[in-house]
């Protein structure tokens, strides 16, 4: 189901490359398993691999690594890097796509919206588990202090504004995405931003 234009989330100064991808429930259930994030984690931020490095790098077996591997494959989440392939090995790349989750695909039935939420909540309490690990880093304090941990509880918003809101907050961190052509500055890392807007639920509300 395509979401309507005004649920449709704005992509303005992506690079060519990297496209949209509507994540549905089937999606995430190839996704929603803590290895298989940590792997799409590090081919996201530390560029190709295979299932040799993979492995050491998880703790796990190389046989381990391969399978959860093929499911994010099959899932479209990564593919085969060409320009590394060899005759011993399978090179594998983060696809250069967005994901975005349209939560009307949460549907009505309450058994159906019950196994999205529990898949959504893994990627939920992955996401939230990278920032504890960064807290936990030996990054010198320059790096410690640039990024940001924030929360507003003071907004009262309508259901088109916090729409609003969130594609202004989306298109502010494009601007910062690099194109085929950037060549990454010298003193650069690789920097996650991850965005949560939702309403309250009804017990953090006053009473």
């Amino acid at each position: 189901m395509e979401p309507s234009p005004e649920r449709r989330v704005k992509r303005h100064g992506v690079p060519a490359q990297r496209t949209d991808r509507r994540l549905d429930a089937h999606s995430l259930r190839g996704l929603a398993h803590p290895l298989r994030l940590r792997i799409l984690d590090i081919l996201r931020l530390q560029g190709s691999s295979n299932s040799t490095r993979l492995a050491k790098q998880v703790g796990e077996s190389t046989g381990t690594v391969s399978w959860h591997l093929r499911q994010l494959a099959q899932h479209g989440f990564i593919e085969e890097d060409p320009g590394l392939r060899s005759k011993r090995e399978r090179w594998w790349r983060a696809q250069a796509r967005t994901g975005v989750f349209d939560t009307e695909d949460l549907g009505e039935e309450s058994a159906g919206r019950e196994a999205v939420v529990d898949l959504l909540q893994e990627v939920v309490h992955w996401s939230f588990d990278r920032v504890a690990r960064h807290l936990r880093s030996d990054l010198p304090g320059e790096w410690r202090n640039a990024g940001n941990i924030s929360e507003w509880t003071e907004l009262r918003l309508t259901a088109k504004q916090m729409t609003a809101l969130t594609e202004e907050l989306i298109q502010t961190v494009e601007r910062y995405l690099p194109t085929s052509s950037d060549a990454p500055a010298s003193d650069s890392l690789p920097v996650v931003v991850q965005l949560q807007v939702f309403p309250a639920p009804p017990e953090a509300e006053a009473r």
